[in-house]
């Protein structure tokens, strides 16, 4: 007995060995990465349709980023005054960034009403714009990927628009464009044109209110059902969605509620996303 246990402990920490190291933090339905700052570690929210990164304002000036200029930033929940940081240094997953610039704006909204815990910054596209990347959501890896192997999954092209890439979907058996929104941690959400034509709004009595918002701070959206939603071979019922009342707004924005039932392998620079359900 006691050497089948002597046995069974190698065993185990041979396995324990051979797994790879947690990659990628899973909070909620929110998602980290380590990362260095000009050579400053710091746990990173990744958002891959934020067309930069982004930076807290207290943070920035604690650590010595150089901001200049001013401009307004459009968020979800609307827009917040942002300045600029220029000459950045950005690496993570053995990639480097150099010479980036970066958003410097106060997250501290953020932190408290989405996030609950600090937030120093927001690793945006950039960095998916670079390298092919693989990520498992539920198993915690993200990783650089060789472009020389053919990835798993269903193979989807992205289209651009609005600093955001999409690929395609059905909402109720309808043809439609899906925003790839690892930053949103929270529902999905569908425009607010789409919605109507797919008949959605036609009972506002039946409409439930939620609160959401992004950077602009806080506002209430509208929660309808859709019936079904299909993306790569994998159908959901009855599924949540927030009405997008913004004019810019796409079709469909999924997150990570909805992708973290997917092992996922993007390549923003050959505008190809792969999707193999879990």
């Amino acid at each position: 007995m006691r050497r089948l246990l002597t046995v069974l402990a190698a065993l185990a920490l041979t396995a324990c060995a051979n797994s790879p190291a947690p990659t990628l933090e899973l909070a909620g339905n929110r998602l980290f990465v380590a990362a260095t700052i000009n050579s400053v570690p710091v746990s990173a929210l990744l958002d891959s349709a934020a067309v930069m990164s982004f930076a807290d304002s207290t943070w920035a000036q604690a650590n010595g980023l150089a901001v200049a200029g001013a401009d307004i930033a459009k968020g979800s929940g609307g827009t917040a005054d942002v300045s600029f940081a220029e000459h950045v240094s950005i690496a993570t997953l053995g990639s480097r960034l150099d010479d980036a610039t970066v958003a410097v704006l106060d997250l501290s909204d953020i932190s408290k009403r989405l996030v609950g815990r600090p937030l120093a910054f927001i690793l945006g596209r950039e960095i998916f714009d670079k390298e092919r990347l693989t990520l498992d959501i539920e198993g915690g890896l993200m990783t650089v990927a060789d472009r020389a192997r053919t990835p798993a999954g269903v193979a989807l092209p992205l289209t651009g628009a609005r600093g955001i890439e999409s690929f395609a979907a059905h909402v109720n058996g309808q043809p439609v464009g899906a925003d790839f929104d690892l930053g949103n941690g929270t529902d999905i959400m569908i425009g607010k044109a789409l919605a109507e034509k797919l008949g959605l709004l036609a009972d506002p009595a039946a409409l439930e209110n939620r609160k959401g918002g992004g950077i602009g701070g806080e506002i209430v959206r509208k929660i309808v059902r859709l019936k079904t939603l299909e993306i790569a071979g994998l159908k959901f019922e009855n599924v949540e969605a927030a009405i997008d009342e913004n004019d810019s707004a796409g079709d469909l924005n999924v997150g990570v509620s909805v992708l973290r039932k997917f092992r996922i392998t993007t390549d923003f620079e050959q505008s190809r996303i792969w999707l193999a359900p879990r």
